[in-house]
């Protein structure tokens, strides 16, 4: 009888060891919206703009400490320009919310769904997803690295593709300097 209960003790404290050091397979990690910031940087012939955009949810998947994938969802309507004050800051924070750009008033957010992930070192990925913006959905490839409890990316977006042509040089002739590239950055650090 002794040594049952001494071989079920042993079970106990081994097998409870044995679970509690085991990775988790398939964890959501809850992305901080408060303290995560996605910048933005888009060019023209003379120059550009920057600004910023606010995280509304989002999250990490893991198996182990492995990233396997994550999903986002970005709240269009805080777009804001940084590099601007007063007037010429309202007037390009409407511009953008208008329908010549991001349409904010029939598309309140946009999202990436991260569909495939590869590494190429131990803090980094190549990661591939779905980004929606207006409503229409493209593949993106993009580099996302971890460190600790943060996450960074830089995307480049080729806005054409989700029917943000204004002032584009490839569906505008003649508009010299008032031409606006067609891809912009967006720098990502997250916190989760």
């Amino acid at each position: 009888m002794k040594k049952t209960v001494l071989s079920l003790a042993l079970a106990l404290v081994f097998g409870a060891t044995a679970t509690a050091t085991e990775p988790i397979v398939n964890e959501k990690k809850e992305i901080k919206p408060e303290s995560s910031t996605i910048n933005w940087k888009a060019y023209k012939v003379t120059g550009g703009h920057e600004g910023m955009v606010k995280l509304k949810s989002g999250y990490l998947e893991f198996n182990g400490k492995k990233l396997t994938g994550g999903e986002f969802e970005v709240d269009m309507t805080t777009l804001v320009a940084t590099d601007l004050d007063g007037e010429m800051k309202g007037k390009l924070e409407g511009h953008l919310k208008s329908d010549d750009f991001f349409g904010v008033e029939n598309h309140k957010t946009s999202t990436l769904k991260i569909t495939s992930v590869k590494p190429f070192n131990d803090k980094s990925y190549t990661a591939t997803g779905d980004l929606t913006i207006k409503g229409i959905t493209k593949p993106i490839t993009f580099v996302i690295s971890l460190f600790e409890n943060k996450a960074t990316a830089t995307l480049k977006v080729d806005r054409t593709k989700y029917d943000i042509k204004y002032n584009s040089g490839n569906f505008f002739e003649n508009l010299g300097d008032k031409t606006i590239y067609d891809e912009f950055d967006l720098v990502v650090d997250l916190a989760y």
